[in-house]
């Protein structure tokens, strides 16, 4: 087979220069190759592993992100409050809580005339003074009013128990008018407002 190309002309650097592979670096470009950046890095470099886009740095690190603490902050807490408006009370409800208290306020009025009758009568109050009224409305024909016989305990028990019932039923029928009169008023005026607080 014939070569009708003619003659090729030789290159002289590349016939006898070495290969890429066998050229000795420049005196200047020792060390590892770094491609060239698309964006500057700024002065300092990033802190905390922040990303630096535009010459801006995105994100801050563990110094920067940490809080001071902040010196004369008040550290007592609020209290809170709410306010509340009463707008109806149930008569029902307040019967049977106002009949409940009259009852027992009864009992106590009864226990407490028991005791301070037997108080006076210890500390001989009752001789003292009926001796004093005997004399002063006494008589010739008949001796005069005995106050002993008459503030009998047996008869002021009675006496109080009585008194306790009358104060059971007027208690328990007014509180349960107070009742239907508030919620009359509350429908005009809105009923009683209530501020509460949260107990520290």
């Amino acid at each position: 087979m014939t070569d009708t190309r003619g003659p090729q002309p030789q290159y002289e650097g590349y016939a006898t220069g070495p290969l890429p592979g066998e050229r000795e670096p420049a005196p200047g470009q020792a060390g590892p190759y770094h491609p060239p950046q698309a964006y500057p890095s700024p002065q300092g470099g990033t802190q905390g592993g922040g990303r630096t886009y535009g010459g801006q740095q995105q994100g801050m690190g563990p110094a920067q992100t940490a809080r001071k603490p902040r010196t004369g902050a008040r550290t007592t807490p609020r209290t809170r409050k709410a306010r509340l408006r009463v707008a109806k009370a149930d008569p029902w409800s307040v019967m049977k809580v106002s009949f409940l208290l009259s009852i027992a306020l009864g009992i106590c009025t009864v226990v407490a005339s028991a005791v301070l009758w037997m108080v006076m009568d210890a500390m001989g109050v009752f001789s003292t003074v009926g001796g004093t009224i005997s004399e002063a409305t006494g008589s010739n024909e008949g001796n005069g009013f005995d106050l002993q016989a008459f503030l009998s305990l047996p008869r002021v028990l009675v006496f109080t128990a009585v008194i306790a019932v009358i104060d059971v039923v007027l208690a328990t029928a007014l509180a349960t008018l107070g009742a239907f009169i508030y919620n009359l008023s509350a429908g005009f005026v809105g009923g009683v407002e209530l501020t509460l607080a949260e107990d520290e």
